[in-house]
């Protein structure tokens, strides 16, 4: 299966199965050549995160989707399922919290002025 928009719907869908919560889709096309979409999701916990990535690796691959991996199934804190262009993270609330992959790749570029408010230039 080629069609992404299809792999992401598919990802969405194994997601809601599980009763994840807060899925957000990202088109990261415009931001990366490393893959085209980006999904995050948040678990109650770290069984219920481990099912979330479990359903969406599982569904995938029936649909005939390659799976490049899955890292994180350890502490089920943060699971991470590559579908290549399409990549999906599960992951706790305080997790997900701290990391703001949304804002990450929402395509803002994060504002930051150097302590003294010194250009780059002069520091």
């Amino acid at each position: 299966m080629d069609n992404i928009q299809e792999i992401v719907k598919l990802a969405v869908t194994a997601l809601e199965d599980v009763k994840g919560k807060n899925i957000v889709t990202l088109d990261t096309s415009e931001l990366t050549s490393l893959f085209q979409h980006l999904i995050v999701c948040t678990g109650d916990s770290n069984r219920q995160v481990k099912a979330l990535a479990n359903s969406v690796a599982v569904t995938l691959k029936e649909a005939g989707v390659d799976l490049v991996g899955t890292e994180g199934h350890e502490s089920g804190e943060w699971v991470l399922v590559d579908a290549g262009d399409v990549v999906i993270h599960v992951m706790l609330p305080a997790v997900r919290d701290y990391y703001d992959l949304e804002a990450l790749w929402g395509g803002q570029k994060p504002s930051f002025t150097p302590v003294g408010g010194k250009p780059w230039s002069a520091a």
